[in-house]
């Protein structure tokens, strides 16, 4: 649930599905290789990748449903697409821009998107963690976490968020 909220949150870094982008980049502009094999076999899924990420966030689709007026109220008021948002909600948030400010200092001739991504796996692992863009998942839980965050959040962007 906690990966839901962060991807949700996520979402709503990016900005709505009509027009809103949020402060800090364009979440469908950010690449993602999505889930690792290893957490979507904890998530009983025989395949893994950008698909598995988006089945799992299929599952967690319509209790999200339920708090969508609240999550795209909140990346207004944050300047966070609503599509972030719907896994990370308002207070994490905050954290979650902390995180993209403090790698936005360590890496500034990062692009938005690149940025953004760092501020995720950051989110997971701490700012020390993130020593470049190609490997900032290593030591998170799968390897993966920004990636998997990333691709989840595509697909609540393309569902509303």
């Amino acid at each position: 649930m906690l990966l839901t909220l962060m991807i949700l949150g996520l979402a709503a870094l990016f900005g709505t599905s009509e027009s809103q982008t949020g402060c800090f980049g364009n979440i469908n502009n950010v690449d993602a290789t999505g889930a690792s094999c290893k957490t979507a076999g904890q998530e009983g899924l025989d395949y893994c990748g950008g698909p598995a990420s988006e089945k799992i966030a299929e599952r967690d689709l319509n209790n999200m449903n339920k708090y969508k007026a609240i999550i795209k109220n909140a990346g207004k008021k944050k300047c966070v697409d609503p599509a972030v948002i719907a896994d990370h909600l308002l207070d994490a948030t905050q954290i979650l821009i902390d995180m993209i400010k403090g790698i936005q200092k360590k890496f500034p001739r990062w692009t938005k998107e690149q940025q953004l991504k760092g501020g995720i796996s950051a989110y997971n692992g701490g700012l020390g963690n993130v020593r470049s863009y190609e490997n900032m998942d290593k030591g998170t839980p799968g390897n993966d976490y920004a990636n998997d965050v990333v691709a989840r959040a595509k697909f609540y962007k393309r569902n509303g968020y």
